[in-house]
């Protein structure tokens, strides 16, 4: 395989950290879509240096940061390898964003999808408890921004997803708010598909502001059963395009 040298990505050689991204993303996104078999020995660091015009460290560190990800593996005597898809680490949003990247699946997306319906209601009950003042109103700024798409005033994605987001982190649990990133990553790809098979060209706005509301007024039972409705109905579609059974 043929990879990008650092003059055609836009990098000078001099810009690790740069350069190191680029590395990073082109080799990831190249083993995540199978241009190298999983088992196979990967490059040696002499040929992937003269690929990308880069030093020694610069490769070592974006080779480095692909085996923490889980996509490559050191071996004494083997060299580096090539991980199987079940040790990538599928909650790095890299790796995630490179997997939506290949050929279609909608069952990536219902991966993801159960995994929000078991994480997104908790975070809604736990914002109607512990949002701040800034936490709420940024909710329901991203609820205005909703009602804005609608006028063609705003980005109806960008305002759908700050909704998601604003609520992980009003969850104020760090572990809940580790996921914002995953989450946006997955939303850019899986809000289009639901609304079009919805035949509707945008999220509901208020079906969303009944999961603000619920929220901003601490009714807890109904936010965490509001949000887990929102995501269920996603969840059906997506099923139903699947051709998989409805789930409870």
């Amino acid at each position: 395989m043929t990879l990008p040298t650092a003059a055609a990505t836009g990098h000078a050689p001099s810009d690790g950290r740069n350069l190191t991204a680029t590395i990073v993303n082109d080799l990831g996104h190249a083993i995540v879509t199978q241009s190298y078999r999983a088992g196979a020995p990967f490059p040696t660091e002499a040929e992937l240096c003269e690929r990308f015009n880069a030093s020694r460290p610069v490769l070592r560190e974006a080779v480095k940061m692909l085996t923490a990800k889980g996509l490559l593996v050191g071996r004494k005597r083997a060299g580096t390898i090539v991980q199987p898809e079940e040790r990538w680490n599928l909650l790095d949003p890299d790796v995630l964003r490179w997997m939506l990247q290949r050929d279609f699946s909608i069952d990536l997306l219902i991966d993801f999808t159960d995994i929000r319906l078991a994480i997104e209601p908790r975070a809604a009950t736990l914002a109607s408890h512990s949002a701040t003042g800034p936490q709420r109103a940024r909710i329901l700024a991203a609820i205005d921004r909703m009602f804005a798409a609608d006028r063609g005033e705003e980005d109806a994605l960008e305002a759908d997803i700050a909704f998601h987001i604003a609520v992980l982190e009003a969850s104020n649990n760090r572990f809940l708010r580790q996921f914002t990133d995953l989450t946006e990553t997955t939303l850019r790809f899986s809000i289009r598909r639901t609304n079009q098979y919805k035949g509707v060209p945008r999220a509901s706005s208020r079906d969303h502001k009944r999961v603000a509301d619920a929220i901003v007024e601490g009714k807890a039972t109904l936010a965490g059963e509001r949000m887990y409705e929102l995501i269920h109905d996603a969840l059906a579609l997506l099923l139903v395009a699947g051709n998989h059974p409805l789930r409870p």
